[in-house]
């Protein structure tokens, strides 16, 4: 018997009020993420792909339609100990400014107060480990640090309840690009070691091309394809064309040394 999603999207509407006027985000959006996949969500700006993983994590409600996470509904992940079911990383780090670096990975668990100081320092030196980072890091403040560190700090955070689902809302950006492939390696190995389920807005195609299993694309409010990269970029979709095979996405591609054909 197949595992059940991990996420699953049934007919989703998203719409929002500013200045009295209503606009539709998202129609009748259908999207299922199984146990394992490392799944990049894309679109053009304003197609609601953020808004997506904000719903997914029961911070936004839909105005129609369904979301499970792990077999429950999303709301239920605004209670206590959500972080034990997904973590997430948002697209700057997030980190709390006047806390040390220590101080916003074991923030979570302080959260829950189950664990004894020693425990959760511990816990927090593993993950610091996790993500690279040496334990002489631990005591730093966010300013010290460097935009990749930032990142490194933000994910091991997001892992230290061991959730089974990790959302990524566009983790390469502001990285150059030797710290873009470094932090890309780290998520490819821990979604690995782990056996997370990964998923992830980018408009990083780089990104996208060197870990993602699977590629859902919004447009025109709903996702008009997911699926393996290669069956993405044969899509006959305009908005797949401009952004996979236009000027910036054959340069990614031909960086990677590969072809359309070939992805």
């Amino acid at each position: 018997m197949s595992a059940p999603p991990v996420v699953q999207i049934s007919n989703l509407w998203s719409m929002f009020r500013n200045g009295g006027v209503d606009t539709l985000i998202h129609k009748d959006l259908n999207l299922t993420i199984e146990k394992g996949e490392l799944l990049s969500i894309v679109g053009g700006s304003g197609s609601g792909k953020t808004v997506l993983l904000r719903q997914i994590l029961g911070l936004e409600t839909p105005m129609r339609g369904s979301i499970t996470v792990l077999g429950r509904p999303a709301a239920e992940l605004t209670h206590a100990g959500a972080a034990s079911r997904v973590g997430m990383l948002f697209q700057h780090g997030a980190l709390y400014s006047a806390f040390t670096v220590l101080e916003n990975i074991a923030f979570p668990l302080r959260e829950l107060k189950a664990l004894p100081e020693d425990l959760v320092r511990d816990a927090v030196m593993v993950k610091l480990q996790m993500v690279g980072l040496d334990p002489a890091h631990a005591h730093k403040m966010p300013a010290d640090l460097s935009g990749g560190m930032i990142k490194r700090v933000a994910l091991a955070r997001a892992l230290i309840m061991d959730p089974p689902l990790l959302l990524l809302d566009e983790p390469t950006a502001g990285l150059d690009p030797d710290r873009s492939d470094a932090f890309c390696s780290l998520v490819r190995s821990l979604h690995q070691e782990l056996g997370l389920t990964v998923v992830m807005v980018t408009h990083d195609l780089d990104t996208i091309y060197e870990i993602s299993t699977r590629v859902a694309v919004v447009a025109d409010k709903h996702v008009i394809v997911d699926a393996p990269p290669r069956e993405v970029i044969a899509f006959d979709h305009p908005f797949v064309r401009e952004f996979f095979l236009g000027g910036r996405g054959l340069r990614a591609l031909e960086l990677l040394r590969l072809h359309p054909q070939d992805v």
